[in-house]
């Protein structure tokens, strides 16, 4: 690249040298230009996301401590970097490695990228949700990498005795005019600070991009397809062995005691037995081994918090709890949509088993996990141990899947108690049944919309969401109470300001209101995929289809005649026209389309579906089959797509996570017990139910920065399948998944013992 830092008319950031052996920079964020909040709203009424969303609550509490973050050069010509983010399989890696790639000049595959451990002086930096690792990290990393090639480009002008502007940069090296050339490995001590010191520095911009925009596969790819990716339950910790927990059968049930303990304690390869908040953990030289000793446990177990419950006794909590609507029928005026929507629990299990490592000394702990929020487990883990919160090291692990599971650390609380009680380090693995009864759950929620319409319009739109509450303990409330004073929203408490910072109307509805209601805090939820947007987006939608119908409108046309946004629309026109909306289909098949905005992003889905009876009655052994999603056609506009080819990917996930809670997904809950045990008996979305027909369309860049892209697709996803799934059989559904009410399809997995046997017949369950 020309060295073009004194061109006239580019905006110029701060950042710093610091003092290091070798040349390491940051960026100083408190300088860089924020959009300014009221650009973002939108005349005629905006919702309080719409001009200022869940990610600008985020991004603005990472902006203090930006400048903390920062790039090493080291002599060998990589750049370094610990992204204060987890990766969890969604690319973000990549996406820094790029941005520091583009910034530097430098290959690709030279840019090492680490994950941090915590780091409490970052505060609120260290936190992965709510699709913002890109949005909030795009130009502190730039800034940071740029610093560095301003600072090389000036110690190779040294060098080579010439002036900085005859310099060019390109695959890590610098070049004179004269062809003379300096690696950046070279010039890595020459570079360095010897004190911190402020500097400004331009950016590149977007016409130079070479890097930025382009492709990649992930720099990751090789080691996880081969086995070489490390993930928590991969490391070797000295004497860290196995380590399971004997659960209660009712969710968050009590220990009262232990019947045969020394039997257990006596047991091949056991080597500890103790009691602890959650259950009674066993330690011994294989897993294997523990899984007979959980098995063998006989334990007196107290009530649990939710003792009795099942689901129609949650769902008569919910409509009781039911907020009025505020607009009134004008029933010689108008007409009205209304109806009410019911949304199963779901299971926020990740692939990876929920798993930690603990080392935990009287003076000190070591940690090992994939967390996505390491200062919140820190500070919780260091309070349960009695230990200076500077005493506990923790290392955040690359995790296998999170869909917000990661959020909490509770395998990670759970192994240093153990570790503690014990004395000595372990290695815990939950069991997939663990997980699934006694982990992170999706909360049941209703949803009821109710819109009038008159003359060709729509005059209003309510939507009263009603959920089991969400646990936000996992960092975002301290957020929250932060920056109150820069939220839309005043009074709320934190379950209902996230609700209004994440939802909103992409329609112009009139008088418009989506109010949330939350009851019993007896269950273990989560911010799972989206949190509350896949359910309150299908019903919406499913009512929009209504509103159409009833004004004599076609689907894609009336969606068209009243979205806000032209970004909005020029996703739904080109999953109309790629997916050729309107086109004949047989009975029992059908189209649905959908949209949905978020995070600065939108996502416009057409699916395809096939209801027929030979479809739905398909026989495979051990599984739901049902109605069968033929084709989807996805457009998505992220403004700025850093790594387009991991954009897809995301899609790709979000799609398949959507038709499983419109179709198939979900917990049945008995007995204050919830009746899967695994996923096998989950049916999440398998090969025979996924489309042959998928296709993914990046949007040309709208906007010089990025969206937020990990969650967009499944409310997307789940709202068109929904809405194919009503055309296609001439019924709205109202209760999700479809399938949650038919024969359970299983035959659910004792609760004593807590988890089966280890398998011996794999081989007859491989498809």
């Amino acid at each position: 690249m020309d060295n073009q830092e004194q061109l006239p008319g580019r905006r110029r950031f701060l950042g710093y040298v610091i003092a290091a052996p070798v040349l390491t920079v940051a960026a100083q964020l408190g300088e860089l230009a924020v959009p300014d909040q009221a650009e973002a709203a939108i005349p005629s009424l905006p919702e309080p996301a719409e001009v200022y969303d869940l990610s600008d609550l985020l991004t603005d509490a990472a902006l203090p401590t930006s400048n903390l973050i920062s790039i090493q050069l080291n002599s060998d010509g990589t750049a370094a970097f610990a992204l204060p983010r987890a990766e969890v399989g969604q690319g973000v890696t990549t996406s820094s490695a790029m941005l520091i790639a583009e910034e530097l000049d430098l290959p690709l595959d030279r840019v090492r990228v680490s994950l941090a451990d915590a780091r409490p002086e970052l505060v609120f930096n260290q936190l992965t949700g709510g699709s913002n690792t890109t949005i909030s990290t795009y130009t502190p990393i730039r800034v940071a990498a740029a610093i560095a090639r301003q600072r090389l480009l000036a110690a190779a002008a040294a060098q080579l005795g010439v002036p900085v502007s005859t310099l060019t940069t390109s695959g890590g090296v610098v070049t004179a005019a004269s062809g003379a050339s300096v690696g950046y490995g070279s010039l890595a001590v020459a570079a360095a600070g010897q004190k911190t010191v402020g500097v400004s520095v331009a950016l590149k911009p977007a016409g130079q991009f070479t890097v930025i925009g382009t492709p990649r596969n992930r720099i990751d790819a090789l080691d996880a397809v081969t086995g070489r990716k490390k993930f928590a339950m991969d490391l070797s910790v000295p004497d860290a062995l196995p380590t399971m927990v004997c659960r209660p059968p009712t969710i968050n049930g009590t220990v009262r005691s232990v019947l045969n303990l020394a039997d257990v304690e006596a047991m091949p390869g056991i080597t500890d037995v103790v009691t602890v908040p959650t259950g009674v953990a066993v330690r011994g030289q294989t897993f294997g081994q523990c899984i007979d000793a959980v098995r063998a446990l006989q334990v007196s177990w107290g009530p649990g918090t939710v003792e009795g419950v099942d689901d129609a006794g949650v769902l008569q909590e919910l409509k009781d709890a039911e907020l009025p609507l505020v607009v009134p029928p004008l029933p010689l005026l108008t007409k009205a949509i209304d109806a009410r929507f019911t949304f199963h629990f779901a299971s926020n299990s990740a692939l990876e088993p929920n798993c930690a490592i603990a080392d935990v000394r009287s003076d000190r702990a070591e940690i090992w996990g994939a967390l996505k929020a390491p200062i919140v487990a820190q500070e919780t883990i260091s309070a349960a141990l009695g230990l200076p919160v500077g005493a506990v090291t923790v290392h955040v692990t690359e995790g296998g899947g999170s869909f917000g599971r990661r959020l909490f650390h509770d395998a990670a609380l759970e192994a240093a108690r153990i570790s503690q009680k014990i004395g000595k380090p372990v290695k815990l693995m939950w069991h997939r049944t663990d997980d699934f009864r006694q982990g992170r759950t999706h909360p049941m929620s209703i949803s009821r919309v109710r819109a009038t319409y008159s003359l060709g319009n729509v005059v209003s739109c309510e939507q009263r969401h009603t959920s089991v509450a969400t646990d936000f303990g996992h960092g975002v409330g301290e957020i929250i109470t932060s920056l109150a004073d820069k939220l839309p929203v005043a009074d709320l408490g934190f379950s209902e300001t996230m609700f209004a910072l994440t939802q909103q109307t992409p329609y112009d509805f009139g008088v418009t209101t989506q109010l949330l209601n939350e009851v019993d805090h007896g269950f273990n939820t989560g911010s799972m995929r989206g949190i509350y947007s896949p359910n309150v987006r299908c019903a919406q939608e499913l009512v929009v289809d209504q509103l159409a119908a009833a004004m004599g409108e076609d689907a894609y046309d009336f969606r068209r005649r009243f979205l806000k946004e032209d970004r909005a629309k020029a996703v739904l026109d080109e999953v109309a026209r790629a997916g050729s909306w309107g086109r004949s289909m047989p009975p029992g098949t059908a189209q649905g389309i959908a949209l949905h905005p978020e995070y600065h992003g939108f996502v416009a889905v057409l699916a395809e579906i096939d209801c027929t009876s030979a479809t739905v009655g398909r026989e495979v052994p051990d599984a739901y089959t049902g109605p069968r999603v033929t084709k989807v056609v996805c457009a998505v506009d992220v403004g700025l797509a850093v790594n387009p080819r991991g954009l897809e990917a995301q899609m790709m996930g979000g799609i398949m996570d959507g038709i499983a809670l419109a179709l198939t997904s979900s917990l049945h809950l008995r007995d204050g017990r919830f009746l899967e045990g695994s996923w096998d008996n989950y049916f999440y979305t398998r090969q025979w139910n996924t489309p042959p027909e998928l296709r993914i369309i990046v949007m040309p860049p709208t906007t010089e920065v990025p969206g937020g892209a990990g969650e967009l697709a499944v409310s997307g996803a789940m709202a068109a399948v929904a809405c194919a799934y009503g055309r296609a059989t001439g019924i709205m559904p109202t209760s999700f998944p479809v399938n949650h009410d038919k024969p359970l399809g299983f035959t659910p997995l004792p609760t004593v013992p807590p988890v089966p046997a280890s398998p011996t017949d794999g081989l007859t369950r491989a498809y």
